[in-house]
């Protein structure tokens, strides 16, 4: 069995969660993406991972800081600001009633392609922006055995 400072303890509410992809909720079963998506087709995209803790997002400036930057380094640009993203955030925290003790994964990719291809001039769509929000509390056992451990049975 393997564990990681991933662990979390199993949260029922997360079963429920409505997630964001560009700006329209869906709920958990039924949030899809095209597998013309180049972050599916290519792996062509960049993501975010920040918590909201007491009503507070977390380190957030330097998370969006790290996401221009990333999109920089790639050659994507957004069609939108970093106080709308955080506007795409609330809204889907809100949604989903959340306030405390939240992991928010914030993914963006390129876009959709016409075929499968690397060439990111195939791309017909805008960015797709998706906002997972779960509750995560982290699992005491990690604490316990420390960072990383696989265990195998002989």
């Amino acid at each position: 069995m393997l564990h990681g400072t991933h662990n979390a303890i199993d949260d029922h509410r997360n079963e429920d969660i409505i997630i964001s992809i560009n700006g329209i909720f869906h709920k958990r079963q039924d949030a899809k993406i095209s597998v013309f998506d180049s972050g599916y087709l290519v792996g062509d995209g960049i993501w975010e991972g920040f918590r909201l803790k007491n009503g507070k997002l977390i380190f957030m400036k330097e998370h969006l800081d790290r996401l221009w930057q990333s999109a920089k380094a790639v050659h994507m640009k957004f069609p939108f600001t970093k106080k709308e993203l955080v506007e795409q955030v609330w809204n889907v925290l809100n949604q989903n009633q959340m306030t405390d003790g939240v992991h928010v994964r914030l993914m963006v990719t390129r876009g959709i392609k016409k075929t499968p291809s690397q060439d990111p001039r195939l791309t017909v769509s805008g960015p797709n922006v998706v906002i997972i929000p779960e509750y995560k509390k982290a699992d005491a056992a990690t604490k316990k055995k420390g960072h990383y451990s696989i265990y195998i049975n002989r």
